[in-house]
């Protein structure tokens, strides 16, 4: 089946060549800057070009405050020229009803001012809207009407864009002699102008009446040129033609896989760009090429996404071509009373156009093939009929041999031209020979001023190098310090959070002492009183209590003395060399001390908090005080969002935080699971950046868990990530080498 080729029509503004980017950037500095309300207006017009064609809602947006500032200050020309840019927009978004009115407001406009250029690029965009609306013969009359104010008013700049986007209606009714030979006019003059940005539309658009001609060679290098020019002109919208018109060529030439995969490229940056009408395109021949390759049930959803994209560009070809397609599949799959109620919506939407290329025909003689397998044998030869007209006008022999005539009249002129300027450049050269001979002398002296002039500037530039060299090293230097001291202060913070953890941790044993020494002067007193009596019976029973006490005193002063010994090897400054070091152990002592850290901070804190072990897990080869430091910043996190949830809830939520540890082949895993606020969708990328927290401000330094993420992965070889649902829970994961 052949395939739809999409023209570009390309707005009568001013265009650059640069990336889009830079272009826009500068251009909001210089708004900024600007020093008057008019000035600043019409910068931001400029601006919209560029937005026109890199994203088209912004585009909008833009201009409609662009209008109310004009309109403040009672700026009617700015008013009128940023309607006529928004027109642009409107119509690549298939709002017509928003663009046309904007026409007529433009229009009372430059009519109250008498503005002769304005009514040009008015005509030339009433063109764009009709002919993007398929009604090609009103767009060839504004077209025309542009033509003539641009000759009258001696606008070389927009007669020429005229002619370029006149072709394309004239294209669009199969008329390419007339089409050609306007487009190969505004070549002539972009070539002239080495207007890059503008070459790329031609490029395009003369590939596309290439492909018509049935030259297939020549229309894929204009179009390869187009995408290759757009790239480095940033103009994203001719890459957008550009894919979807060599998707066509390649379904024209039966390379299905290659056809799918342009479409698809057309699609995605159509989506990405806001053009529905393209995006819609796209998708329909994506889903006709799938098709071919025999994926229908594939084929057939990307046909009805083209559907329901088609509905909302309102461009009637648009609409036509998403039916078609889905036409074209239900035939293949010999569905054909269901193809004929598709094939009809398709004819429907194109009823008021006036379209006669070889895609209807062919679609027409589907609908034919589609009638007769349905057994309506009338109504398939009336179709077959139509189909037969369409292809008589579209590859009738005068038309194609007026075109291929008007090529080769054009080449040949072309190369007269060359033979030309290479006769005036031989001339040109033996004149400057003779005239080099004479000015030899002068050309010496002006060498030796710039020599002079050069080690000057020499100089003068190493200086100033040296000046730039040495702030840029006290930047550096300034830079390094204050990074040192954020990790000093994460790591301060740790400290923090561990010394709070081993008080409370160390609290309770140090009560059992307070208490059993209270208990055992009381006793001694006892005793003492009993001496006097002379009762020894009462004595040993008192003495017996006496001795558990101390007993006790002494198995909780060991208790503390165990937890402060082990804290203090584990908090250590770090000699960065691994050792054994039981993970099981390590766990559980941070997961308390991480837990008894925040009941410190907020004595109504509670939450339940397990281990689940794995013995297999043994020793493991690491740096104890760091990895340690990575379980205490995780433990607490967990233990910070229950807390906060526990918080926003209020009532029924029982916090919990577990860790699981696990021996596998070779490695060991380490997971920490909370049941608390969870991470939102949107920054869970950005969790393992340095200085990026979700805490309020003075809360966190934003380098925990990237000070954790280079210790697991960078100083231990293994990996630290991150599964979470906001709301619902959390869970990191560390996997360590288990030797």
């Amino acid at each position: 089946m052949k395939h739809l080729f999409r023209f570009l029509f390309l707005i009568c503004l001013p265009f650059s060549m640069y990336g889009q980017n830079p272009a826009i950037d500068s251009l909001d500095r210089l708004i900024v800057k600007a020093t008057t309300d008019t000035a600043r207006i019409n910068l931001r017009i400029k601006k919209l070009n560029y937005l026109n064609e890199i994203n088209l809602d912004s585009a909008i947006l833009e201009g409609k405050r662009n209008i109310t500032d004009a309109q403040k200050i009672n700026y009617s020309q700015g008013v009128a020229n940023t309607l006529i840019r928004l027109v642009t927009s409107y119509c690549y978004k298939g709002e017509y009803a928003a663009a046309a009115q904007s026409l007529e407001m433009a229009e009372k406009i430059y009519r109250s001012l008498q503005d002769s250029t304005g009514f040009g690029n008015l005509y030339s965009s009433y063109g764009m809207m009709y002919g993007m609306q398929s009604k090609y013969d009103s767009s060839i009359y504004y077209y025309e009407r542009a033509i003539q104010v641009a000759s009258n008013i001696k606008n070389e700049f927009m007669l020429n864009r005229a002619y370029q986007n006149i072709a394309i209606p004239y294209q669009m009714q199969s008329n390419f002699s007339p089409a050609l030979s306007y487009l190969q006019k505004a070549q002539d003059y972009y070539e002239k102008k080495k207007d890059i940005g503008s070459q790329t539309y031609i490029a395009m658009n003369i590939g596309l009446i290439y492909n018509n001609l049935g030259d297939i060679k020549r229309a894929e290098e204009s179009l390869m040129k187009a995408v290759s020019l757009s790239k480095a002109a940033g103009t994203r919208n001719v890459e957008l033609y550009a894919y979807s018109n060599l998707a066509s060529l390649y379904e024209k030439q039966e390379n299905h896989q290659r056809s799918h995969e342009f479409a698809m490229k057309a699609a995605r940056l159509g989506k990405e760009m806001g053009d529905t009408g393209i995006e819609a395109a796209s998708l329909a021949k994506s889903a006709i090429s799938l098709a071919h390759l025999n994926q229908l049930t594939e084929a057939e959803k990307t046909a009805k996404q083209s559907i329901l994209t088609a509905d909302v560009s309102h461009q009637p070809y648009i609409i036509y071509q998403a039916y078609n397609a889905l036409g074209f599949i239900l035939k293949t799959q010999e569905k054909y009373r269901d193809a004929i109620t598709q094939y009809e919506k398709a004819f429907d939407a194109i009823k008021e156009a006036k379209v006669y290329d070889e895609y209807v025909g062919q679609s027409y003689k589907n609908l034919s093939e589609s009638y007769s397998g349905a057994g309506d044998y009338p109504k398939a030869l009336a179709a077959y009929k139509k189909f037969a007209e369409i292809a008589d006008s579209v590859r009738s022999r005068e038309n194609i041999r007026k075109a291929t005539e008007l090529n080769m009249n054009y080449e040949f002129d072309k190369k007269q031209q060359l033979a030309t300027a290479e006769q005036e450049k031989t001339n040109i050269e033996s004149r400057n020979r003779q005239i080099m001979l004479g000015v030899g002398l002068l050309l010496m002296l002006i060498i030796a001023v710039i020599a002079f002039y050069a080690y000057y500037t020499k100089q003068k530039a190493a200086t100033l190098l040296k000046r730039q060299k040495e702030e840029v090293e006290a930047a550096m230097t300034e830079l390094r310090t204050t990074q040192e001291q954020l990790v000093q202060r994460e790591k301060m913070a740790s400290l923090g959070e561990l010394t709070a953890g081993i008080a409370h941790e160390i609290q309770n044993p140090l009560n059992f002492v307070n208490n059993f020494s209270d208990v055992s002067v009381e006793l001694i007193e006892e005793l003492k009183e009993e001496l006097d009596s002379g009762n020894i019976t009462e004595v040993r029973a008192l003495s017996n209590d006496i001795m558990k006490n101390l007993e006790k005193i002494y198995h909780h002063g060991k208790r503390a003395d165990a937890i402060v010994k082990s804290m203090l090897q584990h908090s250590r400054v770090s000699s960065g060399g691994k050792q054994p070091t039981d993970l099981n152990e390590l766990a559980d002592e941070y997961l308390r001390l991480a837990y008894h850290g925040l009941r410190a901070k907020e004595k109504d804190f509670n939450a339940e908090f397990k281990l689940e072990a794995d013995p297999a897990v043994g020793s493991v080869n690491v740096v104890p005080q760091e990895i340690g430091r990575v379980l205490l910043n995780l433990f607490s996190n967990a233990f910070y969002a229950v807390n906060q949830k526990k918080h926003q809830l209020n009532g029924q939520y029982q916090p919990q935080v577990i860790v699981t540890t696990k021996k596998l082949a070779d490695k060991v895993e380490i997971w920490v699971k909370d049941n608390g606020t969870g991470i939102p969708e949107a920054v869970k990328d950005k969790i393992f950046q340095p200085f990026f927290t979700t805490k309020p401000t003075g809360e966190g330094t934003g380098l925990g868990l990237s000070l954790s993420y280079d210790i697991i992965t960078k100083g231990h070889s293994g990996t630290l990530k991150v599964d979470s649902q906001e709301g619902e829970y959390s869970e990191f994961t560390i996997l360590l080498p288990a030797k």
